[in-house]
């Protein structure tokens, strides 16, 4: 057999185990856009540092596959040991700690746990935000599910921002399972093909889902903050968008703020593949300095305001087998890289922010404000209940 011959055996065999890998993987429902997707444009240069937005959320789940309650307060408790302990010496550009956003579950509430998590963000570690599982759902009962949980939080813990004009309480969004908006092509965890529709109705300003390749939900869109416009007669409406850019108005029905998604090739699988880099936090995925650098630089952003980073990273915080990591040296190095690689002052300057305060500085560029982005941590949607005298 001839070294042509072989190479070209070699070639096909690779190509097909790549082809293969893709399928696999589910990449192709991104690929393309991750390629050349309008994210991508260059930019005009900007004068001035980047702004480093940092943003960690959590499909905080303290019964996890279905613990006891023993098990579900022995979570809790870890983090409102662990977190305080792991935040110490930590500190962003504007003296902040950093902060950790809570999705609490609607069908695993209970008031105790709320009650703790409300204290720890009384002393600066966080927020807490809306999670849920659903599957085989109708839109009444979504609403029911919705209204309950979110009156409880407001009313028995002023967990939530109730807007001062309106009195209505307001909250972001991440959905069980990734399906939002009945995204599973089987049908499965959702149901609800108008979702979108009634998380705006019902309260929702933005949703923080995505991504979640390497499940098929994932949409095609990739590192985009962009608003989704539902057709209420069928599935994954937020697929596709319009991006929010500075000085357009809004152009659809609910905000969807993406975190990284791409190819990472500094750390390639067997030395050959790159790894999917989809910001996913945990034991088996730590937040080594390679995968911090690739978030950054993958430059989520506002159109027209790239100085502005978004970098919205995600976990489960309550899983045993991750919360070492999430609470020990893996978490504390990843702060200590974004605290000295990005907030130099004169390159980069560094912000610990919350969903919420993600969201409205989020605003605060579609709106054409500009310069240092702390000054808008509160541009729309207020502080909680508990931070806020409400």
């Amino acid at each position: 057999m001839s070294l042509i011959l072989i190479l070209g055996i070699l070639l096909v065999l690779f190509v097909g185990a790549v082809a293969a890998l893709i399928k696999r993987k589910k990449i192709d429902l991104w690929l393309g856009a991750y390629l050349f997707g309008d994210w991508r444009a260059p930019s005009a240069p900007t004068a001035g540092p980047k702004h480093v937005l940092f943003c960690f959320v959590d499909h905080y789940e303290p019964r996890w596959r279905g613990a006891d309650y023993a098990t579900e307060v022995r979570r809790v408790d870890e983090w409102m040991a662990g977190y305080p302990k792991l935040c110490e010496g930590h500190l962003d550009a504007d003296g902040r700690k950093p902060s950790h956003s809570f999705f609490f579950p609607e069908e695993e509430y209970r008031p105790e746990h709320i009650d703790k998590l409300v204290d720890l963000c009384k002393r600066g570690y966080g927020e807490i935000e809306i999670h849920l599982h659903h599957d085989n759902d109708t839109e009444a009962g979504l609403r029911q599910k919705l209204r309950g949980f979110v009156d409880t939080l407001v009313a028995r813990h002023k967990a939530l921002p109730v807007d001062p004009k309106t009195g209505r309480p307001m909250w972001s969004f991440i959905h069980g399972n990734w399906a939002l908006d009945n995204s599973h092509p089987d049908g499965k965890h959702c149901g609800v093909n108008n979702e979108i529709t009634i998380l705006r109705e019902e309260g929702c300003y933005a949703d923080f889902t995505m991504p979640s390749a390497p499940d098929v939900t994932q949409t095609s869109t990739v590192n985009s903050i962009y608003y989704a416009k539902d057709d209420p007669h069928g599935p994954k409406s937020h697929d596709r968008g319009v991006r929010v850019r500075v000085g357009q108005a809004a152009s659809g029905d609910l905000m969807m703020i993406q975190g990284p998604l791409g190819l990472l090739w500094k750390m390639r699988k067997y030395g050959v593949m790159p790894r999917i880099e989809n910001g996913d936090v945990r034991e088996s995925n730590p937040p080594v300095n390679a995968r911090v650098d690739f978030w950054v630089d993958t430059g989520v952003h506002v159109a027209g305001r790239p100085e502005w980073v978004f970098v919205k990273v995600h976990t489960h915080g309550t899983q045993e087998r991750d919360i070492k990591a999430l609470l020990g040296k893996p978490t504390g190095d990843m702060f200590s890289h974004l605290e000295s690689r990005y907030n130099d002052g004169k390159n980069y300057v560094l912000h610990y922010v919350s969903a919420r305060e993600m969201y409205n500085i989020a605003k605060a560029a579609e709106a054409g404000c500009s310069g240092n982005p702390n000054a808008y941590r509160d541009h729309i949607v207020p502080k909680p209940g508990y931070l806020d005298g409400q």
